[in-house]
């Protein structure tokens, strides 16, 4: 049995996905069950992680754990590892942030730190583990998805913004593969995980339009501080927004850091960003 927190986000929800399709037993975590909409093969359960729900009865049963902070968001990270332990949990998957470099700024910078402890936590845990560090992610294009669809424009600070953006299965599916290992093959590993190539804003929205078949589809440059106010709309506080926005004036005219962790893993090249519009179009239209 392997417990899945964060079960209707996207990278959550594609994992349960997969795991159902390799006939895996699935307890799927969401604060909603009866909107979920996921496989009827998974047990869906009610977690709120926020509301100082007992972990024990979560993880019953259970030998391995996918966890995702975003979801867990509320319970000390300490209280999950150790619920995790005492409920006889084998092996952690944490999707975890390629922020996370083990140089000094991991501890100042927000993002770094949250995933660095978390990270820490599970390794003097005892437990096996594997840690995905997932780059820029492709479904942070979703944030664009009400201005595409008012007036074609996507609206930010720093259209030069340059990374990797990795497809949500490609993350889940590096999680799977880690939770099937039988030989030990992906425990204790780090995988940095990104997409094929490097992008900027500007290129993924241009590909956003040729998915929708819309050229006119067009990035917008913005002040920094309306950049803030945007994130802050789609639930980041201002201080982690603004750690974003940093780091992402700081790509502007490098070269993206481009991993081959999905290929090493899984067998296959990672997804482009091409193919996530194409499979996100509904999203955008």
């Amino acid at each position: 049995m392997i417990v899945v927190t964060g079960a209707t986000g996207n990278i959550g929800r594609s994992l349960v996905e997969q795991l159902v399709t390799q006939g895996v037993p699935v307890r799927a975590l969401s604060r909603d069950p009866a909107r979920a909409g996921l496989p009827a093969e998974a047990e869906v359960v009610r977690a709120d992680f926020s509301a100082g729900q007992p972990l024990g009865p979560l993880l019953k049963g259970a030998n391995a754990l996918f966890l995702n902070l975003a979801a867990t968001r509320g319970t000390d990270m300490a209280d999950i590892v150790a619920a995790a332990v005492a409920a006889g949990v084998r092996r952690i998957v944490l999707n975890s942030s390629m922020a996370v470099t083990g140089v000094p700024e991991d501890d100042t910078a927000p993002i770094a730190v949250w995933h660095a402890e978390a990270e820490r936590l599970i390794r003097e845990s005892g437990l096996e583990w594997c840690f995905v560090r997932g780059g820029m992610y492709a479904t942070n294009a979703l944030m664009w998805a009400d201005g595409i669809r008012a007036d074609g424009l996507v609206r930010g600070p720093f259209p030069g913004t340059t990374a990797a953006p990795v497809h949500e299965a490609d993350l889940a599916e590096i999680a799977l593969r880690a939770f099937l290992d039988e030989d030990g093959t992906h425990v204790g590993q780090v995988y940095v995980t990104t997409g094929p190539a490097g992008l900027t804003f500007e290129d993924q929205t241009a590909a956003i339009g040729r998915a929708l078949g819309r050229p006119e589809v067009r990035f917008e440059q913005v002040s920094f501080e309306e950049g803030v106010t945007l994130m802050e709309r789609f639930g980041a506080p201002k201080d982690v927004a603004e750690d974003i926005l940093r780091n992402f004036e700081a790509t502007v005219g490098t070269e993206a850091l481009v991993t081959d962790s999905v290929e090493r893993v899984t067998g296959r090249p990672a997804r482009s960003f091409d193919e996530w519009a194409r499979d996100h179009v509904e999203d955008f239209r």
